[in-house]
Order: structure tokens, then C-alpha cells, then sequence
């Protein structure tokens, strides 16, 4: 069976990532489980330049087709940060829960039509003939005022989702996944090889 390599060692991610992709007639597997080791040093400007480095780095390793993503949170008042250092923002080790609750002190005062903010996902692909193609997902959202929920991970409990009334902390695995913005990003890509894997 055709493989598709997923640029992660992230097994949560990984969930995420054959589930959707289950109906494609390939194996999906991690860097580890490819017997992939890498370091790459994620030096773009871009959501997309930062997965196309990935994807391209791993390629170099296989004859599958590779995907890899980069993902982040976006404040609008703050400037769109911390955008694509969203997992270094303020030092990789310190703890989400300082990172939240900084965003939110940053935010003090702000009212809420200010407060907009987005999850985003990109996803890229690097195929065996060289092809590259990326696709984005996004979920809206506002900084809200204190975290709430245990779902979820990084900066989910500061994102609110006003349509649903709850945080993305908040959502359930099923919820999360129809309306995640790397569920969107993934579900276009997959739209994507369903045409040119073929």
C-alpha cells in the first residue's frame, strides 16, 4: 500500500490526522513510525513557508508523499501575534497557562469587538514528482476574558467561540474535529490528493 508520511511526532495529532484521511487509499504514518529523524529549523515568514519547509525536509527521506503543517493562534489587536511563534511565544518551556493568561492581561481593557482572534492551520504537501501544494483552515474566534475548559491543549481555553458559546477548551473531541482549523486545512488537502494521487 502507498504511503503518506505526516511530518509529526505528535500522537494527538496523529488521531486527528487518520481520521480524516481514512478514506484515502494510502497508509498514513508519523516521522517516527517512518523511521524518520530530522531537524528542522522552522525559519519562515509565513504559516505556509514554515509547513512547505517541513514537508520539504522529510521528503528528503522518502519516495511517499509528505505532509506537515504549521499551525497558531492570531490576535488582531496584538498585531496578529503570536501568529507563526505561537509555540515560542515567551519561550518554548513555559507553561500555556502563563502564555494565556499574558494575552489576556495584554488585552485588558480591550472591548470585545477588539478582542477578535483565529486559530490557523496550513497544511502543505510535497508529492513524489515534486508537485508542493498547501491549504489552509481557520476557526474565528475572540480572546476571551478568563480561560475556561479542560479540553484541548495550548491556547485552546482563551479562544471563544461566540456561535457556540463555549471555548475551543471547551468543545468535545467531536465537536473540536468538525470545526477545527486544522480538520478545515486537512479536509481541503485531502480534496486535493483525492484529484492528483490518483
Amino acid at each position: 500500500m502507498k504511503q503518506i508520511i505526516f511530518a509529526t511526532g505528535n500522537e494527538g495529532k496523529m488521531r486527528e490526522v487518520r481520521e480524516i484521511l481514512k478514506d484515502l487509499p494510502f497508509e498514513v504514518l508519523s516521522m517516527k513510525e517512518a523511521g524518520i529523524s530530522a531537524e528542522i529549523d522552522e525559519n519562515g515568514s509565513t504559516f505556509e513557508e514554515n509547513a512547505l519547509i517541513k514537508a520539504r525536509e522529510i521528503a528528503k527521506y522518502t519516495s511517499a508523499a509528505v505532509l506537515a503543517d504549521d499551525s497558531g493562534l492570531e490576535v488582531d489587536y496584538l498585531n496578529k501575534e503570536p501568529g507563526i511563534y505561537s509555540a515560542r511565544y515567551m519561550g518554548e518551556d513555559t507553561p500555556y497557562a502563563v502564555k494565556n493568561m499574558s494575552i489576556i492581561e495584554r488585552l485588558d481593557g480591550v472591548p470585545e469587538e477588539k478582542r477578535t482572534a483565529r486559530f490557523v492551520c496550513t497544511i502543505a504537501a510535497v508529492l513524489p514528482d515534486g508537485r508542493e501544494m498547501t491549504t489552509r483552515g481557520t476557526i474565528e474566534g475572540i480572546i476571551g476574558y478568563e480561560p475556561a475548559g479542560e479540553n484541548g491543549f495550548g491556547y485552546d481555553p482563551i479562544v471563544y467561540v461566540p456561535e457556540l458559546k463555549k471555548t475551543t477548551a471547551q468543545l468535545s473531541m467531536e465537536e473540536k474535529n468538525a470545526i477545527s482549523h486544522r480538520g478545515k486545512a486537512l479536509r481541503a488537502m485531502k480534496e486535493k490528493l483525492e484529484t492528483c494521487l490518483k
